[in-house]
């Protein structure tokens, strides 16, 4: 699969908040292939676009500590064609509103919410800028999965906020999995096609509140772990076979938490 375009309510753009944006976009030029479009846009904060075959693919933002809130960390962007009922919606599941709907020049228009479960997400509505437009090959993205503590509230935020079908994960004895482990886990539907699922993260990560991660497509996992770690990088999860690819994690030099994965043999 290449050709990506994203459907209303599924990602649609990720992008970096580095305390060292220069150095962070030459370990992910080396890691993944990605390129600097253009130098800063100082009218955006210096935020500068990630580009793949010529095809911007994701962000980079360089942290303001006047901002306040964790630097190096990557967000998640849903598609929205209405950000105002998209507020509506999410303040009625019970989510609230960190950034309002504001405009980005002529790119689009974003606002950023906190989930009824304490992940951030945001929102993206396009018009100059569409997002990430391949899917699932080398250094595009891959999955997204949101590790929740709160399991059942997560499902229905997504279902009632952005119309997503939320789909469990069965295995041979009728229990419910995620893909590393025993724990309940949802795949998340947008029209036919999933691109996000919802792990149940209880006891996982200590006092970690709950989060989205971001997988990119690699074309050999356990070389772009050691690469990574040559760059500089730390490995957190080397490369595991699973039913749903080979997955690792691994973290740049900074910091900031990114997965890798690569699609099970016959796929």
């Amino acid at each position: 699969m290449t050709a990506y375009s994203a459907p209303v309510g599924a990602p649609i753009w990720f992008d970096l908040m580095s305390s060292e944006p220069a150095k962070a976009a030459e370990f992910y030029q080396a890691l993944f292939g990605w390129e600097v479009e253009g130098p800063p846009r100082e009218e955006f904060g210096g935020y500068q676009n990630f580009t793949l075959h010529g095809k911007r693919v994701a962000g980079l933002s360089p942290y303001m500590a006047e901002g306040g809130g964790p630097s190096d960390i990557w967000s998640l962007y849903l598609r929205t064609d209405d950000p105002e009922t998209t507020v509506k919606n999410v303040e009625a599941a019970g989510g609230s509103i960190m950034v309002p709907p504001m405009a980005v020049g002529d790119e689009g228009t974003m606002m950023v919410t906190v989930d009824n479960a304490g992940a951030v997400i945001g929102f993206w509505k396009p018009n100059q800028h569409h997002g990430f437009t391949e899917w699932g090959v080398h250094g595009a993205p891959y999955w997204f999965e949101l590790a929740t503590r709160d399991y059942p509230a997560s499902l229905a935020f997504y279902t009632e906020t952005v119309g997503a079908r939320a789909d469990t994960v069965i295995d041979n004895t009728g229990q419910e999995v995620a893909p590393g482990g025993p724990l309940r886990y949802s795949q998340l539907f947008f029209g036919e096609t999933a691109y996000a699922g919802v792990m149940d993260a209880t006891g996982l990560f200590g006092d970690a509140p709950s989060f989205w991660q971001i997988y990119i497509c690699v074309d050999d996992v356990a070389a772009t772990v050691a690469q990574a770690a040559g760059l500089g990088g730390e490995i957190v999860m080397p490369g595991e076979d699973t039913p749903y690819g080979t997955l690792a994690v691994i973290k740049d030099p900074f910091g900031s938490m990114i997965c890798l994965g690569h699609p099970p043999a016959g796929m």
